[in-house]
């Protein structure tokens, strides 16, 4: 009979306690988009460390060589082409400039900062003076940092997004449910889904300045004109992905929720949005993509604050650094658009994780 070393079990079951809180890590690691993590916790761990190395190159190496590739090509072959604002800016100009907005954005920090205290000391030099019905609260109107009009932006996007999701989900749950609403909605969904946000952009200005006069309500008049054509082009694959979950669950389950006489809210509660969420949730996700690359061109043509304000700005201003600016803007925006992604799909995950627990 062979002893049995309690070391090696306590050691193997260590392990493989390890191994499971990798596995259980990964799922979340696909979420940020961090699957090359994976293999190299394994291969640290000693899980056939050969074997990880393939899954290593082919997760991290091949993307990093891929992007070495590009900036190298683009390093190459950017000075040869000439535009009216100069060469294409390499991507040592393009870095240049992205830390040129960074320091300018610190010193218009700092000069807000400088006003409010100016303003603090003022004030309270007038109270002191017995003269507080001349204390005055000004609000500061110098020009908005990189990162505010980033930050402008990514709210518009989302208010747009949200409107147009509370728009969405509901109609697409009722076409699924009803071939009547379906035939209803269907021949909408056809003729203004192609729509450009161009040509919705006129209208929506118009309508939002005819009913909104003044613009010192809750928001301001380009944001409402920004995030309504984010809502009004966006809304359509939710719309349509809804309506395909919804329309698309077993008809056993109908069949079964009829027996038990569920009331509707019952039915779409426990029955439709259990089995829909999937699809729905892609729908979002292609939503809220659609409304970060419609509201860039909103910005832009409306000249509302934000990132597509920024891009027309500098293409304006036509300096020897305006180009280098805009391509700064431009994988700004990739970027966001990539961290709006994995956002909605993060929370795919945890929604569709809870449902099948």
């Amino acid at each position: 009979m062979t002893a049995i070393d309690p070391d090696s079990l306590q050691s193997q079951a260590r392990r493989a306690r390890l191994f499971t809180r990798i596995n259980k890590a990964d799922a979340w690691f696909q979420v940020l988009g961090l699957a090359w993590v994976t293999p190299i916790l394994k291969a640290a761990a000693g899980d056939n460390p050969k074997g990880q190395l393939s899954e290593i190159w082919r997760l991290l190496g091949v993307p990093v060589l891929a992007i070495l590739v590009f900036l190298v090509a683009w390093g190459t072959l950017a000075p040869k082409v000439q535009t009216s604002l100069g060469a294409i800016p390499g991507p040592g100009q393009v870095w240049e400039q992205a830390v040129n907005l960074n320091s300018d954005a610190i010193r218009e920090r700092a000069k807000e900062a400088a006003f409010y205290d100016r303003q603090d000391v003022r004030n309270a030099k007038l109270i002191a003076d017995g003269k507080a019905d001349r204390v005055k609260e000004r609000v500061y109107t110098g020009k908005p940092t990189y990162y505010q009009q980033i930050g402008t932006s990514i709210i518009t996007v989302f208010f747009g997004f949200l409107i147009a999701s509370a728009v969405a989900i509901p109609l697409g749950i009722m076409a699924g449910l009803s071939a009547t609403a379906n035939a209803a909605i269907n021949p909408l969904i056809q003729i203004f889904k192609p729509v450009s946000p161009l040509a919705w952009l006129p209208i929506v200005t118009m309508i939002v300045s005819a009913l909104y006069a003044t613009n010192d309500g809750m928001f301001s008049k380009s944001f409402l004109v920004s995030a309504i054509t984010v809502t009004l082009c966006s809304l359509w694959p939710t719309l349509i992905n809804t309506s395909l979950g919804v329309s698309s669950i077993d008809k056993d389950l109908v069949s079964v929720s009829k027996v038990l006489k569920m009331s509707t809210y019952s039915k779409i509660t426990k029955l439709v949005l259990p089995s829909a969420l999937p699809l729905i949730f892609t729908g979002l996700r292609l939503s809220l993509g659609v409304g970060w690359m419609v509201l860039i061109a909103a910005e832009m043509l409306a000249q509302n604050p934000g990132l597509g304000k920024f891009i027309w700005d500098e293409f304006q201003n036509g300096s020897s650094q305006s180009l280098a600016k805009i391509m700064v803007a431009v994988f700004t925006i990739g970027l966001i658009g990539f961290l709006l992604d994995r956002v909605m799909y993060a929370l795919q995950s945890m929604f569709t994780f809870s449902e099948n627990r």
